[in-house]
C-alpha cells in the first residue's frame, strides 16, 4: 500500500514534514516482592502461575498492601533525571476489561503521579509514575489462548516524556538512554527482550511544525530496532497520506508493530483518558512522601550516573568517544577499565590500554567464551610494557591471548619466551644482513625502487625474532645496510 520509508523520508526533506514523537516506557522494577502483595517478584520464572495469591488473583476481599520499595526506586529516577518529587500522591483505579487484568481494572496513577518533569539527553519529561503490571498472555497454542498470572502484579514505572522528539533515532537513543539509567540505579533489569522495559511510541505528522498532528500510538516495542523501525514507518505512511492529499483519513489509533512485515497495522481506536473512568484507589491510603523519604540523602547516594561517567571519561582519560561508550554500556568492563587507568595513572598509557581492551581484547571475547578479564595489574603492566617499546604490537597481541587464558604476569611470559623489544642494533644487523643475504630478489625489487619490498624483509626478520625486533629500529638498519650494499 506505502511506498518505502527512504521514499517517504525525502518527501519529508523536500516537503517540509515535521514530524513529533513522544515515547511511553513501561519498565518492571526490581523488589522482592509484588506492588501490592507478598508473591514473589521473578522474572525468570518458567512455570506459569505459581507466584500468585488471592490479592494479584483479584479474589472477592482481598486487599492490596503498597510496596514500599517499589515506590522508593521510582524516586531514584525521578531524583536522576532532575524531575520534582510529589509530596502528595495517591493511587487510582484505571477501569478497563481485558482477560489479563483480573480485577477490571488496574491500580496506576493519573491525577498525581510520584515525579513530574526532568530530563534526559535533553528531552523533556512529563511524568514518572507507578503501577502494576498485567498478566501475560500467552497466543502461541494453537485454537485458544492462555494466560500466566506470574507478571501480574509486578512493579511497573511508566515514564512519558514531553511530544519533543522529532526523529526516529532521538527516539531510541532516548529509550537507550533510559535504561543505562534503570540499570545503574539499579532499580530495574530493564531487558527488552524479557518484556522488562517496553516502549510505546505517540507520533504524528504536521505540514506545520508549530501545529501537532493526529496522534498514532504504536504499542509494546520491545527492541530499539523496532522502535526506530516503527517510527520510521508511521512517518513514511502518514507522510504519503499528506502528500497524496488524504492527510484527513489519518485515524487516532493504536497500532500494533509487526516483525516479520516491517509494518505496523492497526489495532484499535484510541481510547482517552475519559474512557478508562479514572478514580482515587479507596482501598490504598493516601501518601505524603517528603515525610516518607529522605531526599536529600537519597540524592547524595545516587551513583554517577552515565552522562556524568562520558563527561569525566572524556576530561580525565581523553579516550574516543567509541570507547567510553563501551564503558558506559558494560558496566563490569567499565569498572575493569577504571581499575587499570588507577594503576597506569598516565593519559598515554591509559589510552593504549584502552585501544587494546575496546578493540583486542573484546574481539577475542566475542569469539571465545572462555576468554576472562586477567587482573587490572596484569593489563596495566602489558600497557606499559607497549608504551615504553619493550614488546611490539604484534607481541602485545599475542601476550594478550595468553593471559585472558591464563592471567600472569606479561613481563615473566615476555622473558620466557624471549619476546622482550630487541633494540640492540648490532644484534639486530646481523639477523638483518642473514636476511638480505637469503633474499636477493626482494633486494634488487627494492633497488629497482618497489618501496614495499623493504617491509617484506622487515617481516621477515620480526618472524626471525618472535616479533621482538623494534620495527622502527629494523625498518632504519634494513634501509641502512642496502644503501650501502
Amino acid at each position: 500500500m506505502f511506498q518505502d520509508t527512504k521514499y517517504a523520508i525525502i518527501l519529508y526533506m523536500e516537503r517540509k514534514y515535521y514530524p513529533t514523537i513522544g515515547l511511553e516506557i513501561h519498565a518492571e522494577l526490581k523488589t522482592q516482592t509484588k506492588m501490592f502483595c507478598s508473591c514473589l517478584n521473578d522474572p525468570d520464572e518458567e512455570h506459569p502461575n505459581v507466584n500468585i495469591c488471592p490479592v494479584c488473583m483479584a479474589h472477592p476481599g482481598a486487599l492490596p498492601v503498597l510496596n514500599k520499595k517499589a515506590i522508593e526506586n521510582v524516586i531514584k529516577v525521578g531524583l536522576a533525571v532532575n524531575g520534582e518529587i510529589a509530596d502528595f500522591t495517591e493511587f487510582d483505579r484505571k477501569n478497563y476489561f481485558y482477560p489479563d487484568i483480573p480485577k477490571g481494572y488496574q491500580i496506576s496513577q493519573y491525577k498525581f503521579p510520584i515525579v513530574s518533569g526532568g530530563q534526559v539527553l535533553g528531552f523533556d519529561i512529563s511524568r514518572v509514575h507507578l503501577e502494576e503490571d498485567t498478566a501475560n498472555n500467552k497466543h502461541d497454542r494453537g485454537n485458544f489462548s492462555l494466560i500466566d498470572f506470574n507478571r501480574a502484579g509486578v512493579p511497573l514505572m511508566e515514564l512519558v516524556t514531553e511530544p519533543v522528539i522529532h526523529s526516529a533515532k532521538e527516539a531510541a537513543d532516548f529509550a537507550r538512554e533510559l535504561q543505562l539509567i534503570l540499570r545503574y540505579l539499579d532499580v530495574s533489569e530493564a531487558n527488552m527482550e524479557k518484556g522488562e522495559m517496553r516502549v510505546e511510541a505517540n507520533i504524528s505528522v504536521s505540514s506545520d511544525s508549530k501545529v501537532l498532528g493526529i496522534k498514532v500510538e504504536v504499542k509494546n516495542l520491545n527492541s530499539f530496532r523496532s522502535v526506530e523501525k516503527a517510527i520510521l514507518y508511521e512517518i513514511s505512511r502518514m507522510t504519503e497520506l499528506h502528500e497524496s492529499g488524504k492527510g484527513i483519513e489519518i485515524a487516532q489509533e493504536t497500532r500494533g508493530w509487526d516483525e516479520s512485515k516491517q509494518k505496523t497495522f492497526s489495532q484499535r481506536k484510541k481510547e482517552s483518558s475519559q474512557d478508562y473512568r479514572y478514580f482515587p484507589e479507596p482501598d490504598l491510603p493516601k501518601l505524603k512522601l517528603h515525610k516518607a523519604f529522605d531526599f536529600k540523602k537519597m540524592k547524595k547516594e545516587l551513583p554517577e550516573l552515565p552522562q556524568a561517567k562520558r563527561i569525566r571519561y572524556k576530561n580525565d582519560f581523553g579516550i574516543k568517544d567509541e570507547d567510553i561508550e563501551s564503558y558506559i554500556n558494560d558496566m563490569i568492563l567499565g569498572a575493569w577499565f577504571e581499575d587499570i587507568a588507577k594503576i597506569l595513572n598516565q593519559k598515554d598509557k591509559i589510552k593504549i590500554a584502552s585501544n587494546y581492551i575496546t578493540s583486542d581484547f573484546i574481539g577475542l571475547k566475542k569469539n571465545d567464551g572462555n576468554v576472562k578479564m586477567p587482573s587490572a595489574k596484569n593489563m596495566a603492566e602489558l600497557s606499559s610494557m607497549i608504551v615504553e617499546a619493550l614488546i611490539s604490537s604484534r607481541v602485545a597481541k599475542d601476550i594478550l591471548k595468553k593471559i585472558v587464558k591464563n592471567d600472569e604476569s606479561p613481563m615473566k611470559i615476555a622473558k620466557e619466551k624471549d619476546l622482550l623489544q630487541r633494540n640492540n642494533t648490532d644484534a639486530l644487523k646481523k639477523i638483518a644482513q642473514k636476511i638480505i643475504d637469503a633474499n636477493q630478489k626482494v633486494v634488487a625489487d627494492y633497488k629497482d625502487g618497489k618501496e614495499q619490498a623493504l617491509m617484506s624483509l622487515v617481516g621477515q626478520i620480526m618472524k626471525e625474532t618472535k616479533g621482538s625486533a623494534n620495527p622502527a629500529v629494523t625498518k632504519r638498519i634494513l634501509a641502512d645496510l642496502l644503501a650501502h650494499s
